[in-house]
């Protein structure tokens, strides 16, 4: 009978007082028990990690999706290199295709230029500027271990001698009309124009502000790269899938570039 008055209800042993005012030092926030921080808080998310355009922290399945795309392309690579290596109709497909390219309207003055954009003393010192400017950046923020994206930087663009000039002897693929000699596949000069130019705009994109700026950087190094290669073949210097191949050689490089910085970066955080 002593259990009948109108008072308040009282708390019971053993109920959780998750949702209290001041359980646990929550401050009777009705979501959490305890005064433990959001795992992800907004106010400490880094900027975009290298290659990427957006400001999400590392999400599982990515190295394996950038493996997965890195054994794609070089199925891609193996195809086009069997097919240049050999008389195939994509081959005699691919040679027309050049001829009418060199026989366009573009003049010649401005595919020369843009071929020229491809030279080696012209790309590689973009490259090494943007580095400078990178490793200095990060130098001056402390960042730990400074260099060593310069460095992953230069390694990269090393492999583009490394890889190509074996490649160019073990093809002897011959040049379009007016070119003496063998050697046109893959093109050097576009995989020079890919890499460096693609490797100083990874390494600059989390220095930069605002996600158009990147984005913009992004979409002007790829229509210089294409650009590139299309002077080349306007100018009768290689063939089409001589570029195309650079372009998949390159890409390879780039990404696996990618995959090194984030993962980096990933342990930094």
């Amino acid at each position: 009978m002593g259990d009948t008055g109108s008072g308040p209800p009282q708390l019971r042993p053993g109920r959780a007082l998750a949702h209290t005012t001041g359980a646990s030092g929550s401050g009777g926030s009705p979501h959490r028990s305890d005064s433990r921080s959001p795992q992800t808080p907004r106010g400490v998310r880094r900027p975009g990690l290298y290659g990427r355009l957006g400001t999400t922290p590392p999400v599982p399945g990515r190295p394996t999706f950038s493996l997965a795309v890195l054994a794609a392309l070089a199925l891609l690579f193996a195809f086009l290199t069997w097919q240049v290596a050999v008389d195939t109709p994509l081959r005699r497909a691919d040679e027309r295709l050049g001829r009418a390219i060199a026989d366009g309207p573009l003049p010649d003055g401005f595919a020369e230029l843009l071929a020229d954009l491809g030279n080696f003393t012209v790309a590689v010192p973009v490259l090494v500027v943007a580095l400078a400017y990178v490793a200095w950046r990060a130098r001056r923020a402390g960042t730990p271990r400074w260099w060593l994206p310069t460095l992953a930087a230069l390694v990269t663009m090393a492999a583009v001698p490394a890889l190509v000039v074996p490649l160019k002897e073990a093809v002897g693929r011959t040049g379009p009309p007016g070119m003496a000699g063998d050697g046109y596949y893959p093109s050097g000069h576009t995989a020079t124009a890919a890499v460096a130019y693609g490797a100083a705009v990874l390494l600059l994109l989390p220095w930069l502000r605002g996600s158009y700026v990147r984005r913009e950087l992004a979409i002007g190094c790829l229509v210089l790269v294409v650009a590139v290669g299309f002077g080349l073949v306007r100018r009768g210097y290689h063939w089409p899938l001589d570029v195309v191949a650079s372009l998949v050689l390159s890409a390879m490089l780039l990404i696996a570039l990618t995959v090194f910085l984030n993962s980096r970066s990933s342990r930094a955080r």
